[in-house]
C-alpha cells in the first residue's frame, strides 16, 4: 500500500493525528525533533501561499511550508539550506534535493521551483554548497581575485563532494517530521556543477538517493578547467582567434556534409561521431572552400586543437576530450572567457595559492600532476566503481548536449565506457546516458533555437525507480523559438531514426 493511502486509512481512527495541510501546521512546533545529530539549526519557518514566491519571474503554483536552516560542518563552517514542503494533499511521498551551478554559494531556487511545480508531488530542498557567493566575488571567478572558499579545505570538500550529503539527512528528517512518515522515495537533480555533485552522491554517498539525474556533468572538474585553458591558449592571438561569424561558417559546412546522415534535413546531426568532415576543405587557396569562409592555416590549427582537446606533449595522451563536429557555433566562450572565470582562479587560489600566478606558464606535462593532486583529489568524481550505488538498487540518469559550450560532449560517453569496463559489461540496469543532438549546457544551445530544450528526465527516472521500467526513450520539448517541436532522445549508444510523418514530432522516430 502506498504511504499516502496508509496514512489516509489511519487518519480516520487516530483522532489525535493532524495532517499538515495549511498555515496552521507550518510552525516550528511541527519540527519538534532533535537536530543536533545533524548539526542543524532551524532559522525560520514560514507558510507560502500559491503565487507568493517569485523566482526569476516564475511563481509557485501551490502552497508550501518553507523551512530555512543551517548545517554546521568543518571547524567553523556553515551550510545554508531551504526545504519546501507542499500541503499534504499535494505530497506524493517523494523527497528531492537539487544541486548547484558554477562555483555555487547560492541556493538554486530556480530548479527548486521547477521540481516543486513539476506535478511529481515532491518536498524539495536545496543548499548553497557550504559557502557564500557574497563572500566569494559574488560566485564569479576572475584572474587575480581572492576566493576564500578555495582556501578552506572543508569548504572545498563541501563544494562538490559533500554539498548535498551535508544537508540531505536533516532535510529528510524535517520532511518526515512534517508528514509523520519517512519519504518513500528520494531523488536528486543537478546540472553542470550540480551534475558533478550527482556523481559525487553516487560515488561517495550511494545510500542517500534512489535516483539521480546528472545533467552536463562536470565531474572531472579539474580537467574540465584545463580544457578551458587549452582552448583559450590556442585561440589567444589575433591570427588564431575565431570570430562568431567564422565559427558559424564551420558549423554550417559540417551540417552541409552530415545533416542528412540521420535521414532528416533539420540542420542537426543526430550522432556527430559518424560524421566524416574534412576541415582542410575550408582552407584558403585549396580551390574548394567557400570564399566567405576561408580559413588560414593558423585558424585551422586552432580549430583542430579544440576538436582534439588538451594532450600531454610527451606521449600525446589525452588530458580531456575535445569538442564534437557541429558544436563550433558554441565555442566563443572557449576562447578565453571560461579560462578567466574558472581555470585561472582555480590555479591561482586552489592549486598554487598565488594570485600572481600566470597561466601562460602552465606546463602541460608536469603541471597537470599539480592539478590532479591539489585540485582533482578534492573536486573530481570520476571513479568507475559505483558498486555500492548499484547494490543499493539506485539509478543514475545522465543527460548531455552535443553542442554544450562548456563541457566536451564526449566526456560522459568516455566515463560511461570506463564504468562498463569496470563492471565488465552492460550497466544499463542502473546507469543510462542520453545524448541530445544540438543540446546545450543544461538546456538550450544559443545557436540551435529550434532544438527542444526541456528534457523530461525526472519523470523517466521516477518510473524507472518506482515501477522498474528502464527508460526506452526520453521526450524533449519547448524549443527556444517557441515552436511545438518535440524530439525523441535515446539511451546511448542508440540514436533516433526517423520513420515517417512530421519530422518535428517525437513519435515519428524510433531508437535503435
Amino acid at each position: 500500500m502506498h504511504s499516502k493511502s496508509l496514512i489516509l486509512s489511519l487518519a480516520g481512527c487516530a483522532t489525535a493525528f493532524v495532517l499538515p495541510h495549511s498555515a496552521t501546521q507550518c510552525t516550528i512546533n511541527s519540527f519538534d525533533i532533535p537536530l543536533t545529530s545533524f548539526n542543524a539549526t532551524i532559522s525560520s519557518v514560514a507558510y507560502q501561499p500559491a503565487n507568493a514566491r517569485n523566482v526569476s519571474g516564475a511563481f509557485n503554483q501551490k502552497e508550501f511550508c518553507e523551512v530555512n536552516a543551517t548545517i554546521g560542518y568543518g571547524t567553523a563552517d556553515t551550510l545554508d539550506f531551504t526545504l519546501w514542503l507542499p500541503d499534504w494533499v499535494n505530497y506524493e511521498g517523494r523527497f528531492m534535493a537539487v544541486g548547484n551551478g558554477g562555483m555555487a554559494g547560492t541556493i538554486d531556487y530556480v530548479n527548486m521551483l521547477k521540481q516543486f511545480d513539476s506535478g511529481l508531488g515532491v518536498a524539495v530542498a536545496g543548499g548553497n554548497a557550504g559557502h557564500l557567493a557574497s563572500q566569494n566575488n559574488h560566485g564569479e571567478g576572475e584572474p587575480g581575485v581572492y576566493l576564500p572558499y578555495l582556501h578552506d579545505p572543508a569548504q572545498v570538500e563541501a563544494w562538490i563532494h559533500d554539498a548535498v550529503s551535508l544537508f540531505t539527512p536533516a532535510a529528510k528528517a524535517l520532511t518526515a517530521a512534517y508528514y509523520r512518515y519517512q519519504p518513500t522515495f528520494s531523488y536528486y537533480d543537478g546540472c553542470s556543477t550540480g551534475g558533478a555533485q550527482g556523481f559525487a552522491l553516487a560515488q561517495y554517498h550511494p545510500q542517500l538517493f534512489d535516483g539521480i539525474v546528472a545533467g552536463s556533468p562536470g565531474n572531472w572538474y579539474s580537467h574540465l578547467a584545463l580544457s578551458f585553458l587549452w582552448n583559450a591558449q590556442h585561440t589567444k592571438t589575433s591570427a588564431s582567434n575565431l570570430t562568431q561569424h567564422e565559427l558559424n561558417g564551420i558549423t554550417d559546412a559540417v551540417l552541409d556534409a552530415c545533416d542528412i546522415l540521420d535521414g532528416v534535413q533539420d540542420r542537426l546531426i543526430e550522432n556527430p561521431l559518424v560524421c566524416n568532415f574534412d576541415l582542410a576543405s575550408l582552407a584558403c587557396g585549396n580551390g574548394t572552400s567557400n570564399a566567405t569562409f576561408c580559413f588560414t592555416t593558423t585558424q585551422l590549427e586552432a580549430a583542430k586543437a579544440i576538436y582534439a582537446g588538451p594532450t600531454r606533449p610527451g606521449n600525446g595522451s589525452q588530458i580531456y576530450p575535445g569538442f564534437s563536429l557541429g558544436s563550433e557555433k558554441e565555442w566563443a566562450m572557449q576562447e578565453g572567457e571560461l579560462a578567466e572565470a574558472f581555470s585561472i582562479p582555480l590555479l591561482q587560489n586552489l592549486v598554487y595559492n598565488d594570485l600572481n600566478y600566470s597561466a601562460d606558464s602552465f606546463d602541460w606535462e608536469s603541471d597537470v600532476v599539480d592539478v590532479d593532486v591539489k585540485a582533482g583529489t578534492h573536486i573530481d568524481e570520476i571513479s568507475p566503481d559505483l558498486s555500492a550505488f548499484r547494490n543499493c538498487g539506485s539509478k543514475l540518469l545522465v543527460t548531455q548536449g552535443w553542442a554544450d559550450p562548456f563541457n566536451a560532449a564526449i566526456w560522459p560517453i568516455q566515463h560511461l565506457e570506463r564504468v562498463e569496463h569496470f563492471f565488465q559489461g552492460d550497466v544499463s540496469d542502473f546507469f543510462n546516458l542520453f545524448m541530445i543532438p544540438g543540446g546545450g549546457h543544461c538546456g538550450a544551445a544559443e545557436h540551435y533555437p529550434t532544438v527542444p530544450a526541456t528534457y523530461h528526465a525526472m519523470p523517466e527516472l521516477v518510473r524507472w525507480v518506482e515501477r522498474g521500467r528502464r527508460p526506452e526513450a526520453m521526450l524533449s520539448t519547448d524549443p527556444p523559438d517557441g515552436s511545438e517541436r518535440t524530439r525523441k532522445l535515446c539511451p546511448w549508444p542508440q540514436t533516433a531514426r526517423y520513420v515517417a510523418g512530421k519530422s518535428d514530432n517525437w513519435t515519428n522516430y524510433v531508437c535503435e
